[in-house]
């Protein structure tokens, strides 16, 4: 497998997204291959998961995959930044899917998407109006908007955005930006202080140790202009918009993130598709699914024919 890092820039905007570009083992420049859009979760970095798991994966398995730093974080641009918008995140996928039609050997004809946690949710719901997409997997995917109005905002989102609202008043007035940490520092911390929730706990395990931790996995965000998060739905219209194949790979080990439920929620409403796949996975957990070689091959095994019937 051959990895290419590129920068790419569309005409629309301000700074550059950052990417790198997973060839299969037997690349021919002079072929024309299905494309991967591989999208990294919550807090994450192009370097994890979305790349070194899946995005090796998909290209082992004759995909190109295209797994990119979200604007404001990571290696792309941005400012300020550790911005998670919802809206945001969704048209970068776009806009990767823009890049990739300029790529001379990928097939604009079969482009589909893959996502893990958050982003799972963000290419579900690129799919809803992104038709380029002709078939969306979400790996433990994760609606960050029911989130945020949940276990994020401690079940009370009006008191979250009335302090994000005075807390953006005091940045534009010349005040400190906040930027929160949204995990444990170390396993050790959490177990101390009884932060043991089976999501919290493997989240800090995956990021906050050799395992997952890479310098652009940063699991912080700007507390000041997340308000927007509050009131966004993955899966809203899903009903009616989504018409491409679509799968949703959970892990019945619940936790508090809520990708079991998720997973569920998008099976259900997805009664329009051509195609819908829910894999239950029943010995494992959200963050088993990020990394742990026995879940990702039981996600794969199903995956890949999955793709192979709707994107050949």
């Amino acid at each position: 497998m051959n990895t290419q890092k590129i920068t790419f820039r569309n005409p629309d905007m301000a700074w550059d997204i950052s990417a790198l570009i997973l060839l299969p083992s037997d690349f021919d420049e002079k072929k024309r291959y299905p494309a991967m859009v591989s999208v990294h979760p919550f807090g994450s970095c192009k370097e994890q998961t979305s790349s070194t798991v899946y995005g090796k994966a998909l290209a082992e398995a004759g995909y190109v995959v295209i797994a990119y730093d979200a604007s404001f974080q990571g290696e792309s641009g941005g400012t300020p930044r550790y911005i998670e918008d919802p809206s945001q995140r969704v048209e970068d996928i776009s806009r990767v899917i823009d890049y990739a039609a300029t790529l001379p050997y990928v097939d604009v004809a079969r482009i589909g998407g893959l996502g893990i946690c958050g982003g799972g949710g963000y290419v579900i719901n690129a799919a809803l109006t992104e038709k380029r997409l002709k078939a969306v997997v979400g790996i433990t995917p994760v609606n960050v908007g029911r989130l945020f109005r949940e276990g994020f905002s401690e079940f009370n989102p009006i008191e979250a955005l009335e302090g994000m609202a005075a807390q953006r008043t005091l940045e534009a007035q010349g005040g400190e930006l906040q930027v929160n940490e949204l995990l444990p520092p170390s396993i050790e911390f959490a177990k101390e202080n009884g932060l043991i929730e089976r999501d919290v706990f493997e989240a800090t395990d995956y990021y906050k140790t050799a395992r997952g931790q890479t310098e652009g996995g940063a699991t912080r965000m700007l507390f000041s202009h997340a308000q927007k998060t509050l009131s966004w739905d993955a899966f809203a219209f899903a009903e009616t918009l989504m018409t491409q194949p679509v799968m949703a790979v959970v892990g019945q080990k619940v936790g508090a993130f809520g990708a079991y439920r998720d997973g569920l929620d998008i099976y259900g409403k997805s009664v329009a598709s051509k195609d819908r796949q829910l894999v239950e996975l029943q010995d494992w957990s959200h963050y088993d699914l990020y990394d742990n070689p026995t879940a990702v091959g039981l996600a794969m095994e199903k995956i890949i024919p999955f793709l192979a019937q709707h994107m050949s």
